[in-house]
Parts: structure tokens; C-alpha cells; sequence
């Protein structure tokens, strides 16, 4: 099969190549994918698990990416709650090769059902930033309806799920960005807009939930701004300075089947829209992984025609 893969760690993105490889093998409780279209986000080449299994074993060359929408393929011994011929989207292990390839094997349970209505490029665009929205304001936020929730990054990937996901769920949504942003991020629903540059962030007054997607200044700051009994949600790493009268939380996304398939059913009811920046067929994936502008969306390979 065709894959991408990566084999220098210092080269990032550079160091892609699109390679022959041998064909997955489902293994207990896994399926093999077809996949017809994938998702990457560009920090894997600094995550430790794209370059070593779970016992710390070196697995270079590896094939990155972990969000797929495609076809089962295969079943392995034990697979239960999917069969063969059936549209999926999921989240692939963090240890394991990838989805930019023709074929992945992943675990049953990090799939979920794609309805037919809902194409695989929107379906590939899902998994990462819908779980990571989802799980950040529920899961770890406890959101309500009636809070205030500051959104950074409210024009990027994640940004403009936690802004949609947040407005449904009845919250006032704060929009974080650059000037430029500030028409997209209302466009996904951000009730007011700060552009982080030229606006003053302590304008915003006390908010319940901080969805931080930037770290380092920007989360000191926005802890202060944290209410009592509020919450500074991370997914950049330990937060450094909590919220003197709330919690803080850093979290890492993780496959759930419940959960994507309430993102799912968002997309095809209309309640959510993706943000793709771009996409490109397989054989030009090194290229459109390896950008020279800034991102302003989600890229998708397109495996499949």
C-alpha cells in the first residue's frame, strides 16, 4: 500500500515520504481500514508517541496521522460492534502507525458508525478537533447553559468547534484570535470577539471557563480571569499558574465512540460545520503537509478519490 512516512525527528514535516508498505493485519479486537480520507495536526512530530511504541521501543520509519473516515476491510479475532463493509470515522492509537496511508489497523472501539449522508473528508476532519471541543467543555468543563466561556484560537481547528459546541449548549462565547480572525470566529458563532494583538484581553471581566489552546502568557493571564468555582481548560500541557478560586485542567483527547457520535449527529443535522483549510489526494500530501503559510483550518488528505 501507499503511505506516508517519517523518519527524521529534527526534520518535522520535511522529513515526510511517500512510500511503499506492507498492508496492516487486524489484530485481537482491531479492524483494518480502507481509508478514504485522513486528518493530521502538525505538533505529532513532537509527541514522543509518534516515535516509540508504548514499552518505549523505537518504531522509525512511522506513519503519522490518527484521524480516519473510511471502509472496514477486515475483522480480527475477538472484533465485536462493527462489520465489514461498513463507513467509519475514528481516532487512531497514539502508538500505533497511522491513517495517512491506503490502510490502517485500529482498535473496534476507537471507530465509530459515519452515515452515509456525511462525506469522508468531513468525516476525517472530525475526530481530533470535535473529541478535543467536546471533551474539554463537558467532560473537563462541566459547562451549562448560562456561563461564559473564553474560546482562544475561536478562528482554528478546535477554536470554532468549542465556539459552535459552546453557543448550543447555551453559553456566551469570547472569541480569541488575530485581527484577521476576528470575521471568521463570529461566523462560527462567537458572541464578542478579542483580537490578541491590539484589544486588552482583562477587558473580558470574569468568565467560567477558559478553553486554552496557546499557553504560555496568554494562560496567565486568562487564569486570573477565571471566576470562583470556574475552570481553565489546557491542551497544551500542565497549566503553570491556576485560577486562584478554580480548578485547571490539562487534558489529552481520547477515542470515544459516545462522544463522536454526538459530533457526528451535530454535522448532519447542520448544528456544527467544520473548518477545512484544505485538500489534497495522497500522492501530494507531502507537499500540503509541509505548508509555507499559516493554517487557518484542518488539511485533509484525500486517500481515495
Amino acid at each position: 500500500m501507499k503511505a506516508i512516512v517519517v523518519t527524521d525527528r529534527t526534520a518535522g514535516t520535511a522529513g515526510m515520504t511517500l512510500v511503499e508498505r506492507p498492508e496492516p493485519q487486524a489484530a485481537i479486537n482491531d479492524v483494518v481500514v480502507r481509508v478514504h480520507a485522513s486528518g493530521f495536526v502538525p505538533t505529532e512530530m513532537e509527541w514522543p508517541s509518534t516515535w516509540t511504541d508504548r514499552a518505549g521501543r523505537d518504531r522509525n520509519p512511522s506513519i503519522p496521522g490518527h484521524e480516519l473516515a473510511g471502509v472496514v476491510t477486515a475483522l480480527g479475532y475477538g472484533t465485536t460492534g462493527l462489520s465489514v463493509g461498513q463507513r467509519v470515522v475514528g481516532l487512531a492509537d497514539w502508538h500505533r502507525d497511522g491513517t495517512l496511508a491506503e490502510y490502517v489497523a485500529i482498535e473496534a472501539r476507537n471507530l465509530a458508525p459515519l452515515p452515509g449522508d456525511v462525506d469522508f473528508t468531513t468525516g476525517a476532519s472530525l475526530p481530533i478537533s470535535g473529541l478535543t471541543a467536546w471533551q474539554g467543555l463537558f467532560r473537563h468543563g462541566r459547562l451549562r447553559a448560562g456561563r461564559t466561556v473564553l474560546a482562544h484560537g475561536a478562528a482554528g481547528a478546535v477554536g470554532t468547534m468549542v465556539t459552535q459546541l459552546a453557543r448550543e449548549a447555551g453559553a456566551h462565547v469570547v472569541g480569541t484570535g488575530r485581527a484577521a480572525d476576528r470575521e471568521k470566529a463570529l461566523g462560527f458563532g462567537a458572541h464578542e470577539f478579542v483580537d490578541l494583538e491590539n484589544d486588552t484581553l482583562e477587558d473580558v471581566g470574569s468568565v467560567d471557563l477558559v478553553f486554552d489552546v496557546i499557553g504560555g502568557d496568554i494562560q496567565k493571564r486568562s487564569a486570573a480571569l477565571v471566576r470562583a468555582g470556574g475552570t481553565l481548560v489546557s491542551v497544551v500541557g500542565p497549566v503553570e499558574t491556576p485560577p486562584a478560586a478554580g480548578l485547571a485542567v490539562d487534558f489529552v483527547v481520547e477515542a470515544d465512540r459516545a462522544d463522536l457520535n454526538e459530533i457526528v449527529q451535530r454535522v448532519r443535522d447542520g448544528r456544527l460545520r467544520t473548518n477545512i483549510d484544505a485538500v489534497s489526494p495522497l500522492d501530494d500530501a507531502v507537499a500540503a503537509l509541509h505548508p509555507t503559510g499559516r493554517r487557518k483550518g484542518k488539511t485533509i488528505i484525500r486517500v481515495r478519490p
